[in-house]
């Protein structure tokens, strides 16, 4: 599994990553006047960006989770539990810095947008999760998969009934990981729920991957999964509100993104972890390592993280198609380059972990 988790995975946050990085750039930059909706160009590009999020959840809540059942195998679970807390509170801290305004701040003025929820808040706060049903279930190996594939379901099905929620009687900072009205980008609801799906697989791959063309039938199963949830997730949907004469089912239906990005995902495992034996060592792996590095770089230079100063203040919503494509691919090299050759955001994450970590024990 350690092969697999190297290359498949690393594989898998490599795209995303760069799937981000070109995304938020030209969304970011490019003149509202060329997003058009009867561009086939402009529905794949949109089509392949909304697959970004739910990968990044997936993936994260997939090797997370498998890490602790490793772990737990050997009766030595306790560290990496305590890790997982500290990570999730770490990746809370970091979503949070990246929106800290230091010219504004030293002028006296402090504005909401601090608080507004990105997604490493809510991947933060879906590893804390994670870890706690793990606490809860770890000696229960097969309802602790039951568990997190009905929590899966549950946020997504659910989702018509927190769409549009409004929460008006709690703190500002905690209302946000509930609610978009105040500018947050993702909610814990409902893509805890992709972490959940993720957490999920892992507990296949941690029975089942020591035997015989496992990774055949995975590869095949992947397909057929997530074929099956981008084109029949719907009629499955209202299938079970026909039978079950539940409402929620029908509305959950009409609007059916969530489980089709989840079949999205599904297919976009298959295909890498069935060329993996062609991305050992290569430089798409090595990107998928260094995830956190370029997403903190990205976020300062597009976004103005501390200064205020990013492209998107001297950019915003100005370039052309050509000048925007072309900028990406400037854009993702030098952020690659970047965090490659002088970053050491992962490192000084690490590093901090290990170190909280020995205070705690202390």
């Amino acid at each position: 599994m350690q092969s697999n988790r190297l290359y498949f995975i690393d594989a898998v946050r490599a795209f995303a990553i760069l799937m981000m990085l070109q995304g938020h750039f030209i969304d970011t930059l490019i003149d509202p006047v060329y997003r058009d909706t009867t561009s086939i160009a402009y529905n794949i590009w949109s089509y392949f960006r909304g697959i970004t999020a739910p990968t990044f959840f997936t993936i994260s809540g997939l090797v997370f989770t498998y890490l602790l059942l490793r772990a737990h195998s050997k009766n030595d679970d306790q560290p990496r539990i305590k890790k997982g807390f500290f990570r999730g509170l770490l990746l809370i801290g970091i979503g949070y810095s990246l929106r800290i305004n230091l010219v504004s701040w030293l002028s006296g003025y402090f504005s909401s947008y601090f608080f507004v929820i990105d997604v490493l808040q809510c991947i933060g706060l879906s590893l804390i999760i994670l870890v706690s049903l793990h606490i809860l279930f770890k000696h229960y190996s097969y309802i602790f998969s039951i568990i997190l594939f009905s929590l899966g379901c549950l946020c997504f099905v659910s989702e018509p009934l927190y769409r549009d929620l409004v929460i008006d009687n709690l703190p500002l900072p905690i209302a946000n990981y509930m609610t978009k009205v105040n500018g947050s980008v993702f909610t814990i609801l409902p893509w805890f729920g992709y972490s959940a799906f993720g957490a999920f697989i892992s507990t296949v791959f941690f029975r089942h991957v020591h035997r015989n063309r496992f990774k055949l039938c995975t590869v095949i199963t992947f397909f057929i999964v997530g074929y099956f949830l981008i084109n029949y997730s719907s009629w499955l949907l209202l299938k079970l509100h026909s039978i079950t004469s539940i409402e929620l089912l029908k509305l959950s239906a009409s609007y059916n993104y969530l489980f089709t990005r989840l079949g999205n995902v599904l297919v976009l495992f298959g295909l890498f972890y069935a060329l993996e034996r062609f991305l050992k060592q290569s430089i798409i792996a090595r990107i998928g390592e260094k995830t956190l590095s370029i997403y903190v770089i990205h976020f300062i230079i597009l976004f103005g993280s501390f200064t205020s100063y990013g492209l998107k203040r001297f950019l915003n919503q100005t370039l052309n198609p050509t000048e925007a494509i072309v900028g990406a691919i400037l854009f993702v090299i030098v952020v690659c380059f970047i965090s490659f050759h002088y970053a050491k955001t992962n490192t000084f994450v690490y590093n901090m972990n290990r170190k909280l970590i020995n205070r705690f024990k202390n």
